[in-house]
């Protein structure tokens, strides 16, 4: 049965027991004209609490890669449920759990030091992401909104979307985390060793924060692309990822039994 929104067009949020912040990242017009492939990026949070229809409807699209940007220390107390289901299953940590102690207490504070100091790191996540067998791919972290929020926004502006549709991509987990919903950040909390700056990651996905992010990264390099060609990616790579990522404008897929 197909996944509905609201507005009758297939919903990018797929409500998958074991997750809350499950998304398809296809469907996205590029400035070209032509359209994200749908089922071939998804982004999410964290996925120990997927059971065996949740595995079996992610393996029903054909995933191949998991990017986990978890540290050591998060993956370590919530393993991964699609561990043993032959995956390819790559950890790519955006920072140590030793940096999260020092990691500053303002969100937007905490996107610039991402992007200032943790580069290398983020092109390693999109350039796993780019090898021939890669896709169809999934990245996420804990929450799915401030490591995956970044490295999606950077591989949708890199493969042509506009920028407003990658703000309200983004925006998109404010609804899917809301502060109110004490047990979904208790259950992140746990996991997670991030303590107090969890919390206030969680409050919310403002625009504002993934906009300067965006402005930061082209201060710095001119553009995404240089932004990760200066960390390591190469031209053939973007190209790649953007061919595997981008075709003709089509209809959204089937996808499980599950409904908005």
């Amino acid at each position: 049965m197909e996944i509905h929104g609201r507005s009758g067009e297939h919903d990018r949020r797929i409500r998958l027991p074991g997750t809350t912040n499950l998304r398809d990242l296809g469907g996205y017009p590029t400035t070209d004209g032509q359209t994200v492939r749908w089922r071939t990026l998804l982004r999410s949070d964290a996925l120990h609490w997927l059971d065996d229809s949740g595995r079996a409807l992610l393996a029903g699209v054909g995933l191949r890669t998991v990017i986990d940007l978890r540290t050591a220390e998060e993956a370590s107390a919530a393993p991964s449920a699609l561990h043993r289901s032959g995956l390819r299953i790559l950890h790519v940590p955006l920072f140590s759990t030793s940096a999260i102690g020092g990691l500053p207490p303002d969100l937007a504070a905490l996107y610039s030091y991402m992007i200032d100091e943790c580069g290398a790191s983020i092109a390693e996540a999109v350039g796993r992401l780019c090898a021939g067998d890669a896709l169809p791919g999934l990245i996420h972290c804990t929450a799915g909104k401030d490591r995956t929020g970044l490295v999606a926004a950077l591989i949708l502006e890199v493969i042509g979307v506009p920028d407003e549709i990658i703000v309200a991509d983004y925006a998109m987990s404010d609804g899917h985390l809301d502060p109110g919903a004490a047990g979904v950040i208790s259950r992140i909390r746990t996991v997670s060793g991030a303590g107090q700056w969890l919390d206030l990651a969680a409050l919310g996905a403002q625009p504002r924060i993934i906009r300067s992010a965006l402005a930061r990264v082209r201060e710095q390099a001119g553009s995404v692309t240089g932004y990760l060609r200066r960390h390591g990616l190469t031209r053939s790579d973007i190209d790649s990822l953007r061919a595997a990522l981008v075709g003709p404008p089509a209809a959204s897929p089937q996808l499980g039994t599950y409904r908005t």
